[in-house]
């Protein structure tokens, strides 16, 4: 019981003032960028289903719907505002395909109302805590087909939930352990291109805040659910993994820092080639006219995911979002990856729909990182109709933790994100919540920023 023991003490014990101030600045980042994330996918087919179902649910008025406003209960509230989060997957990630801030941060601000009222400096706190505990869990599995949000994330979120309710360290552990038992979900969502992509987003910070209130009041979890005979490490971790493994340098080094933070609005596994066609477009200003075809190598675990043939079935947002020939294709033909690239009227251009039958995806061993499950390096060579070939290798598309976004870059992505929305925010009220969250140490309670995302 002693990792259990020691996550728990992680998560109730450590104290802002622990935090190296480039975390910090990290957990800004990712708070700014899933606020707008949310904001600008709050009207998406799927998101505005949920916000309706969610209001037919009624129930006690407890956590703020973002963006229609009106209250519902926090589990509900978290559930639906993380769907918001994930709708355009424009958010951040981290391989081999969590999506840490899309629940950790809707979580904690359902969290925050919850309990009423939260610093600051103590939500940077949870936050900061829960996506660590991601990326712990995260980085000791082997996922294997399972959706690696919905298997850690809502750990991670329920961690955060219950720093922010004030749970004691038992009650953390038994959270932990709760959360432990409602992982779940499959990749084949994403590869189908269905709702369900987001579904799981959702679910895993419903289930987070639903377990930290078990927790709080007295329903215990399994004690051993990470050693155990049928715990984490032997489901998840294949038993390839110890304890050690999870607790190392745990809270001295954070590797939450993993996580790239999206340029473009599609799946982590389709963003290098995204940035190699981009840079080929710049650099020799072809036309898509000039191209004859088009051979994109990815990693074998990337090509799983995003290498089929691209297809449109019921979601075409989702399809082209996890399907790199069109990513690709997009990017040769309109010079750019936006969010209006992935609208549906879009996504049928006759114009796009030829190009990106010129589109071959390779798998590519030879691509792969030693001891890394998920590489998201490619390379995208374009034959042109004039027997002329360009050539760009990309390990790091801008975003990833080798290749990170400025601060200023971050408030182009949240810019972005209120220029798309369809329910928008007032100018006065996205840069209140741009300066607030920018000193979001100081604020005396973050409910204030609920008032300015209705």
């Amino acid at each position: 019981m002693e990792v259990e023991k020691r996550l728990a003490e992680f998560v109730t014990q450590t104290q802002y003032e622990d935090l190296p101030p480039v975390t910090v600045n990290f957990t800004k980042n990712l708070i700014l960028g899933i606020v707008g994330t949310a904001v600008a996918g709050a009207t998406q087919p799927d998101t505005s289903i949920v916000v309706n179902l969610v209001q037919e649910w009624g129930g006690k008025e407890e956590a703020t719907v973002f963006v229609y406003g009106g209250k519902v209960p926090a589990y509900n509230a978290a559930f639906v505002n993380s769907i918001m989060a994930r709708a355009l997957d424009y958010e951040d990630g981290m391989p081999p395909g969590v999506h840490i801030g899309a629940s950790v941060i809707p979580t904690s601000f359902a969290a925050a109302e919850l309990a009423g009222g939260c610093s600051g400096k103590e939500f940077i706190s949870a936050v900061t805590l829960g996506s660590e505990v991601t990326a712990k869990l995260a980085l000791c599995s082997f996922f294997d087909g399972f959706d690696p949000t919905g298997i850690v994330s809502v750990m991670g979120a329920a961690a955060a939930a219950g720093r922010i309710m004030g749970l004691s360290l038992t009650q953390a552990r038994d959270t932990l352990a709760l959360a432990f038992n409602r992982s779940g979900g499959s990749f084949q969502s994403n590869i189908d291109g269905s709702l369900a992509v987001t579904a799981i987003q959702g679910f895993a910070s419903q289930n987070a805040i639903i377990c930290a209130q078990l927790a709080q009041r007295g329903i215990t979890g399994p004690k051993n659910f990470m050693e155990g005979i049928y715990g984490y490490l032997h489901l998840y971790g294949k038993d390839k993994f110890t304890p050690e493994d999870l607790t190392r340098d745990l809270g001295k080094t954070f590797l939450f820092h993993n996580a790239l933070c999206k340029k473009y609005p599609s799946c982590g596994c389709t963003l290098s080639s995204t940035h190699a066609a981009l840079e080929l477009v710049k650099e020799h200003d072809f036309s898509p006219e000039d191209v004859a075809r088009i051979e994109v190598r990815l990693t074998p675990y990337c090509h799983k995911l995003v290498g089929h043939n691209f297809k449109m079935g019921d979601n075409p947002r989702v399809d082209a979002q996890f399907n790199v020939q069109y990513c690709v294709a997009n990017a040769i033909l309109r010079r750019g990856s936006q969010l209006e690239h992935f609208e549906e009227s879009s996504i049928r251009d006759p114009k796009i729909v030829e190009l990106v039958e010129r589109v071959a995806v390779i798998p590519d061993s030879s691509l792969e990182e030693p001891g890394v499950e998920c590489t998201l390096g490619s390379n995208v060579k374009i034959f042109t109709k004039s027997k002329v070939v360009y050539e760009k290798m990309v390990k790091a598309a801008p975003g990833m933790p080798k290749n990170p976004l400025t601060n200023e870059e971050h408030r182009e992505h949240f810019k972005d994100c209120m220029h798309y929305a369809r329910k928008p925010l007032s100018v006065e009220n996205s840069n209140q919540i741009v300066s607030i969250i920018d000193k979001l140490e100081d604020a005396k309670d973050v409910r204030s920023l609920m008032s300015l995302l209705t």
